[in-house]
């Protein structure tokens, strides 16, 4: 199994001057040293591979140990392309990847960790909240999700950026993400697939535990107060 984080974006709607997942928390690491610290709980540092575009240089001065794959168009694509660049380079094996500005506890990682060893595809979920800027989804009749985006409605939850793709569906993953519009976010990818009946994606629910994306100066101070309180 293989680690992919996506870091390559400029993070515009939180105001940094340097890449979001090197904003510091409460706790005194970063977004990308939770989620490195918590991914070595429980899987292989070797394994883990980031994705980098706007000023590369400090995160790979921060993080020398991993590998790194670099979208040098990072200003004129979005996840979707970012993510495919990465699939890439793990054919054959089953990647779990996240958004490189996810908070979260490494309770997260235990739950999904069953789905990871049967490898089985999956998105994880928050059931509790569904904000209207945020990816949404719904299911079918089997349980897997039938629709992922951010015009959803009747949503069941949102997503909360940490999804595994099967080293059996890896393939028809990268063959959507190809199709999809360099802006589009890798979950048109997912989305697609879905219309077509070529994935079957189960949503996994952690909304027990503290998980939460950072895009505004809000979220990162609801993610300090949960710090805070821990």
């Amino acid at each position: 199994m293989k680690i992919v984080i996506l870091a390559a974006g400029i993070g515009s709607r939180l105001g940094n001057p340097f890449p979001k997942p090197l904003t510091p928390l409460n706790s005194g690491k970063t977004i990308m040293q939770n989620q490195v610290d918590n991914l070595n709980e429980w899987f292989d540092s070797e394994d883990i591979k980031l994705i980098v575009g706007f000023k590369k240089e400090l995160i790979m001065e921060e993080f020398p140990n991993l590998t790194f794959i670099y979208n040098p168009v990072f200003d004129q694509t979005n996840t979707s392309k970012s993510l495919l660049r990465g699939l890439k380079k793990c054919k054959g094996n089953g990647v779990l990847w996240l958004n490189g500005d996810v908070v979260f506890e490494s309770k997260v990682l235990e739950k999904l960790k069953p789905y990871i060893d049967k490898d089985q595809s999956f998105v994880a979920v928050n059931n509790s909240a569904v904000a209207e800027e945020e990816v949404k989804y719904t299911v079918n009749e089997k349980g897997f999700i039938n629709e992922i985006s951010k015009t959803v409605k009747n949503a069941l939850g949102e997503a909360v950026g940490i999804n595994y793709i099967s080293s059996k569906d890896i393939s028809t993953l990268i063959d959507y993400l190809e199709k999809c519009a360099d802006n589009d976010y890798f979950e048109r990818g997912i989305e697609m697939a879905i219309e077509d009946n070529k994935l079957d994606i189960l949503p996994v629910n952690i909304s027990e535990f503290m998980c939460m994306e950072v895009d505004f100066e809000e979220d990162l101070n609801a993610v300090n107060k949960l710090i805070d309180n821990q």
